[in-house]
């Protein structure tokens, strides 16, 4: 049992997977944590422009 908790082969790969599933996911949570706010945005950009005509 003592030799199984030691062994370490295969967790590189592990950590890579990890990471790189990280660096795939995080710029489509920062799309969707912004898209409602520049969905905000763009309507109040178009209703001042449409005031000022």
């Amino acid at each position: 049992m003592k030799k199984f908790f030691n062994d370490e082969d295969g967790a590189v790969t592990v950590d890579w997977v990890v990471l790189t599933a990280t660096l795939a996911l995080f710029p489509a949570a920062i799309f969707i944590y912004l898209s409602g706010g520049v969905s905000d945005l763009t309507t109040n950009v178009v209703s001042a422009i449409t005031a000022e005509e």
